[in-house]
């Protein structure tokens, strides 16, 4: 295909989700409301330190509101029977994918940049590196909007349990991740939280806001690539598979 073709093809899809999905009550409370009611749960009531833990926060809100829209699109497309028309049209499967792909990264940049500018009014927070800051807004919402669109992958049209599924998926995610106990505190259970890239996120957010974090950027980073090279790859492999199987 025609790279300029492909590109287009890659924005129209982008913007076709933008316009549908980020009104939808589940993009709405997973990817907004829950972070929020989740890191108020365990801060209310707790004598700790809200700069320590903002890097966590901002990671966890980066981390559903990023991969709150992708596990919505393939499932409702296909019970409305879109998805049909979608692929029938001049594009290749790259460009769907990469399209929802997007369309979940930007909802996720958008939401948690205005999350930190209001945080850091509010609460004067300090910035040690700006460029790690945007690095890892930019990767992660990369990464885990590539979850969210695997995670939507399988042959199914009933987003409730594509949703139920990706939720499976990440709620575990967040209680190994470094968000709740910082990973320099965890000591003989930090080997855990290598398994989880949500660790690598928020890792990235306290090197750029408190300069404390326990790795390095270029690790962090190199990490939040692959997985999105993984992520994106294999909802690509799956899309395709299901559609030469007729599924």
């Amino acid at each position: 295909m025609d790279p300029r073709r492909f590109i287009w093809s890659v924005l129209m899809v982008t913007e076709k989700n933008m316009r549908i999905y980020y009104y939808k009550g589940s993009v709405v409370i997973f990817g907004l409301l829950f972070p929020f009611i989740m890191f108020l749960t365990f801060f209310i009531g707790r004598n700790l330190d809200l700069i320590q833990f903002f890097p966590g926060f901002l990671g966890m809100m980066l981390f559903f509101s990023s991969s709150s829209t992708g596990p919505l699109i393939t499932p409702w497309e296909k019970r409305e029977k879109t998805y049909e028309r979608l692929v029938s049209l001049p594009v290749v499967i790259e460009s769907i994918v990469l399209g929802d792909i997007l369309s979940g990264a930007v909802f996720g940049f958008v939401i948690t940049s205005l999350v930190w500018m209001v945080g850091s009014s509010l609460l004067h927070l300090p910035l040690t590196n700006p460029a790690v800051l945007l690095a890892a807004l930019f990767l992660g919402s990369l990464a885990f909007a590539s979850l969210g669109t695997l995670l939507s992958s399988p042959a199914t049209n009933t987003p409730s349990n594509i949703m139920m599924f990706s939720n499976l998926v990440r709620l575990p995610l967040i209680f190994v991740s470094g968000i709740f106990i910082p990973l320099s505190q965890l000591g003989d259970w930090a080997w855990t939280n290598l398994l989880s890239p949500l660790t690598y996120l928020v890792d990235l957010f306290h090197t750029a806001i408190t300069g404390d974090g326990v790795y390095s950027p270029v690790l962090d980073s190199a990490v939040l690539i692959i997985v999105i090279l993984i992520f994106a790859t294999g909802a690509k492999v799956i899309q395709q598979h299901n559609l030469l199987s007729g599924r």
